[in-house]
């Protein structure tokens, strides 16, 4: 009889046991982690960032980014940096720059001797995030003004477009049509925004908080810019040529 309540004993305790196991696997299923609870969508981040105390090494104002004393919105983190990790250029998508210029009268005999001006216009910044396009002091694109300009030949990312153009002197066949296309030289700058917002020790109506770090990798383009003359704004790089269609 003891031998029987000794055993009794003991498949009880196993089958305790396992009840608190699987208790204790369901509550880890069902609590969501703090690491979960702090993560954010690139968006976020970049909003963060935005509004960051320090952006890119430039003490901000909460003006800077459309807040307000009273009304918000504040400050939403303490540091945000853009961290270059690549640079390449490349060549952009070829434009249609000028009209058309027909040489397709019945009785055409000779090429027809014209004056072409032609332009064309480049968006100076274009990235991942819709937040990062410029606003009223320049947005992200401004803080990212001084990665932007240690590349050779290009333009403060404030400004939102640049130009090149030429008058150019050209001769059209015997029923051909001539326009002139426009091939821009581009640029692109991968890299990541780091987000930080410091540790706080917490005081009588809070708890204290660890040091919260996030990043967005990012990819902005733009054209290469040649110095423009006389101090002039500066015009896209890039290879113009004449298009021949039949009539």
């Amino acid at each position: 009889m003891s031998k029987r309540r000794l055993k009794n004993k003991k498949i009880r305790a196993v089958a305790i046991g396992s009840a608190l196991v699987t208790g204790g696997a369901l509550a880890t299923v069902l609590l969501p982690s703090a690491n979960a609870a702090e993560e954010k969508t690139p968006e976020q981040i970049m909003t963060l960032c935005q509004r960051a105390k320090v952006l890119n090494g430039k003490q901000q104002s909460i003006f800077d980014f459309g807040g307000h004393p009273i009304a918000g919105p504040s400050f939403a983190s303490d540091n945000c940096d853009f961290v270059e990790t690549k640079f390449e250029t490349f060549d952009g998508p070829a434009e249609k720059a000028s009209i058309d210029f027909p040489n397709c009268e019945p009785n055409a005999t000779e090429p027809a001797k014209v004056s072409i001006t032609w332009s064309a216009t480049a968006a100076q910044g274009q990235g991942k995030y819709t937040v990062t396009q410029q606003g009223g002091g320049g947005g992200l694109f401004g803080a990212l003004t001084g990665s932007w300009l240690k590349h050779k030949g290009t333009l403060d990312m404030t400004v939102k477009s640049a130009t090149a153009g030429d008058t150019e002197q050209r001769e059209v066949p015997v029923g051909k049509v001539l326009h002139m296309e426009f091939t821009p030289k581009m640029q692109r700058m991968t890299g990541e925004w780091r987000v930080r917002i410091d540790a706080d020790p917490g005081g009588f109506a809070t708890n204290p908080s660890p040091e919260k770090n996030f990043v967005a990798p990012d990819v902005v383009e733009g054209p290469v810019i040649l110095p423009g003359a006389a101090g002039a704004p500066g015009v896209v790089d890039g290879s113009s040529k004449p298009v021949l269609t039949d009539c």
